[in-house]
């Protein structure tokens, strides 16, 4: 993602947070269809994508930032994906990619039970092999064993380990294996994991602990991509895989040079008959990485890029291109759909915010609307009171525990509040922030408006990779008092019933690496969590998962700020470049450049 490590394994930088109105068809921010965006579609050229940073993992057992979805996207397939289709409903709706059907209950892939899932897949996808050769089931049981590797594990290990049954003790077996490749490779190929098995090439079972109505999403995932036998020759995600991936997507890695280029050209085994949402129209793809967010911008505005890939427009340039309606501006997803929030998290670990009056004052305090106005106004932010997304399941429409006057903050409710906690003269709290712009404003904007309800604010800058390393993902810095306030966001990994990746990890588990950053534990909170992920339908999960957001945003466990949408910017060449929530971009096996 974008300055960021992760959809939710970190959370966002505060600038992210934009949002837009009058989104058209073709997902541009003008509010119309722009002409270049339309015209029969037309294979061939070179699409060049621009940014700062490498990924963080090549390896799809591993990668977890939004750049590796969109790579991921070119070259290793799921058993069940995401349309790029033009609207939020047809974008979040579950298809079939390597798998034949989704699925369900009616058509026999889910037992009656809903404990066991049965999926065939489809026959001719091919790896880029010599020979080619098909993929099979036993190639996504593979990348399931190899998902609590000791060298590069998975991102998210508790999607796995509390749905697959016996996939919690293999993971705990495998935290014990030496890195090694034949430690690594005799205990992935030999330990017992009774949840996952192939029952002939194309056959998949997959036996769940319990029901769990969001499973496909996992299983759509990049980490639960088919992994190919030929990687058993190397540690997962290491300088050697990386520089022998193979593909059964669309495109193939050619060439990767570490923190500087990647080059996919056509993978001459895919055939677009058995994939149907990778149109795969231009030839080849290069990206470009080590540049600044301004020189992209400037390059792809001059023709000389088409497409971002870790950056966005940098905010300075947002207000005019919105205002003149440019058409290569997409601001996504549609109507009032949103790609994610920022919140401020109060650590409880030490200090003042243990008291939950004084947390409840930060609530009413703060002022949303200078935040939103620093990120590009009042037309491009909306104030946020939950944690569920609106449009999500469990999101409670009005739900709105602190009157803080629309987003414009009620100090003098604060100031009673820290009277009530004993701080009359206001507490002294420490904010962190990142120095990348504009988090820096961000921040100064906090300051102001928590000082008008009494609080004394120290501000305690720091490097964007240490706001996440250092600091919020490590609780000894917490506890150790370093810091109390702080600004990041969060994406969900999938969207609808999507509380096990926004409530769950934001709310539970509090530790090293955890998001759940201030170390709030609620034993009530938990329950309803738990309730939610036991559920045997979506909408029984909703009425935990609304419970469980309302209870703590209560208890002021963390402040949301703003829900968002997100703009992306690409050349006036570029076609079809419908924005994707998926990879928080416009999908590049879908997009076609003119002649």
């Amino acid at each position: 993602m974008r300055s960021f490590r992760s959809r939710a394994a970190a959370g966002l930088i505060a600038t992210v947070a934009l949002i837009a109105t009058g989104c058209s068809s073709s997902g541009s921010g003008g509010g119309t269809a722009p002409a270049q965006s339309q015209g029969t579609p037309h294979r061939g050229g070179t699409l060049v994508l621009l940014g700062q940073s490498d990924i963080f993992n090549l390896d799809p057992v591993s990668a977890y930032y939004t750049v590796s979805t969109l790579l991921e996207r070119t070259f290793a397939r799921q058993l069940f994906t995401y349309p790029a289709a033009p609207t939020f409903p047809e974008q979040i709706k579950l298809v079939p990619d390597v798998a034949t059907v989704v699925p369900t209950t009616a058509n026999g892939g889910i037992s009656a039970d809903g404990k066991t899932y049965t999926i065939h897949l489809r026959p001719g996808v091919d790896w880029n092999t010599s020979p080619a050769r098909q993929v099979t089931a036993a190639d996504f049981v593979r990348e399931l064993r190899f998902l609590c590797n000791p060298q590069s594990p998975v991102g998210a290990p508790s999607y796995f380990t509390t749905t697959i049954v016996g996939m919690a003790d293999y993971c705990a077996g495998f935290a014990k294996v030496k890195p090694t490749v034949a430690a690594v490779d005799h205990y992935a190929t030999t330990a017992p994991l009774p949840g996952a098995s192939a029952s002939g090439a194309l056959t998949l079972v997959l036996k769940l602990v319990a029901p769990a109505p969001d499973f496909l999403n996992i299983m759509a995932m990049g980490f639960a991509s088919a992994r190919p036998a030929e990687y058993l020759k190397y540690l997962p995600d290491s300088p050697q895989l990386r520089a022998n991936t193979i593909s059964d997507g669309p495109y193939q890695i050619t060439n990767y040079s570490a923190g500087k280029s990647f080059t996919l050209v056509r993978n001459p085994a895919w055939s677009s008959a058995t994939d149907p949402w990778r149109k795969a129209y231009v030839n080849k793809i290069i990206i470009t990485e080590g540049l600044t967010a301004d020189s992209v911008q400037q390059q792809i505005q001059a023709g000389t890029g088409d497409m971002e890939w870790d950056v966005q427009p940098p905010p300075q340039d947002l207000p005019a291109l919105t205002s003149a309606k440019d058409p290569r501006l997409i601001i996504g997803p549609q109507g009032n759909a949103f790609a994610g929030f920022n919140y401020i998290t109060l650590n409880q670990y030490a200090g003042p915010f243990k008291n939950k009056l004084v947390r409840q004052a930060v609530a009413y305090a703060i002022n949303k609307n200078a935040i939103i106005q620093i990120l590009g106004g009042p037309a491009l932010g909306t104030p946020a009171s939950q944690l569920i997304i609106p449009g999500n399941v469990g999101y409670a429409p009005g739900f709105s525990p602190f009157s803080d006057g629309g987003g414009n903050g009620n100090p003098a409710k604060a100031k009673s509040l820290l009277g009530q906690a004993g701080f009359h003269g206001g507490p002294t709290i420490k904010l962190l922030y990142s120095t990348t712009d504009p988090a820096p404003r961000e921040a100064q904007a906090m300051q102001s408006s928590l000082a008008a309800a009494g609080f004394k604010v120290t501000l305690v800058p720091t490097t964007q990779s240490d706001f996440y390393g250092k600091y919020l993902e490590d609780p000894t810095t917490g506890k150790a008092d370093k810091w109390d306030i702080a600004l990041p966001g969060w994406v969900p990994d999938w969207f609808g019933n999507d509380g096990r990746s926004t409530v769950q990890p934001l709310l539970t588990s509090p530790g090293p690496g955890s998001n759940d950053f201030g170390g709030y534990n609620s034993p009530a909170v938990n329950a309803d969590i738990a309730k939610a992920l036991a559920a045997s339908s979506q909408s029984e999960a909703a009425g935990w998962w609304a419970k469980a957001d309302e209870l703590a945003m209560s208890d002021a466990a963390m402040v949301p700020v703003n829900d968002y949408k997100w703009p992306v910017f690409h050349s006036s060449r570029v076609h079809g470049c419908n924005f994707w929530v998926d990879d928080l971009n416009c999908d590049p096996t879908n997009v076609w450049l003119a002649g």
